[in-house]
């Protein structure tokens, strides 16, 4: 159950712009850069996750107890599967406090821009705990597929309470309330798929391919 600590050196503005849902017109560049400078030196980004044994044949996880893994897409997606990591990363809740501060102040693009950045932040933390999580894979010959989470495709999010405990997000301050959202609500939970080497075709995913919500600002094109 290793914890990562996330070094963000600076938050991708091109991201946030998309995550914010704006045009570049809508809103003074100085705007977007001001705020993801303030959301960097709020964020505290870290994550931890736990490796398991995992059947493709019958979809569990092999934990105690073992995790039935349901949603067709989840289950297709990890059909070469092994082993599967189960993560958990978060920002902290520093960043909230301060975007609720600007709504209060009537400062509201401010206040979606940095919304904005801190869902970049948490993004940019989990590809870099993806990463981590890829070299250990490597090392025991297995490649990673990209991440999947509760909520994506038909992967209900009410799964959200089991994944957060396999991953033992509850170590690193994350909590889920009764409508399954995570607290501090800049978190994310994931699995990820580890694959035999020789079996790997593409590991490459859009993930919003996976997502219901068709109409989304923030929406990725094809990849």
């Amino acid at each position: 159950m290793p914890i990562f600590n996330a070094a963000l050196t600076a938050i991708d503005l091109s991201e946030t712009r998309r995550y914010a849902g704006l045009n570049k017109a809508e809103f003074p560049n100085k705007l977007l850069e001001d705020a993801c400078f303030e959301a960097q030196m709020l964020v505290q980004a870290k994550g931890v996750w736990e490796l398991y044994e995992y059947s493709p044949i019958t979809s569990t996880i092999s934990a105690s107890p073992d995790y039935l893994l349901t949603g067709k897409k989840i289950t297709a997606y990890l059909k070469e599967a092994k082993k599967v990591a189960v993560l958990a990363v978060t920002i902290g809740e520093a960043l909230e406090k301060a975007i609720s501060e600007h709504f209060s102040k009537g400062n509201y693009a401010y206040a979606v821009l940095l919304d904005a950045a801190g869902t970049t932040a948490v993004e940019m933390a989990a590809d870099q705990m993806n990463k981590a999580i890829t070299q250990q894979a490597n090392k025991l010959g297995f490649s990673t597929l990209s991440r999947f989470s509760p909520g994506y495709g038909d992967w209900n999010i009410t799964e959200q309470p089991a994944v957060l405990e396999l991953a033992y997000g509850q170590t690193i301050g994350i909590q889920v309330t009764e409508s399954c959202m995570l607290v501090p609500r800049k978190s994310v939970t994931a699995v990820i798929g580890f694959v035999p080497t020789q079996n790997v075709k593409d590991c490459t995913r859009n993930r919003c391919n996976d997502c219901i919500q068709q109409n989304c600002l923030a929406r990725k094109e094809d990849i």
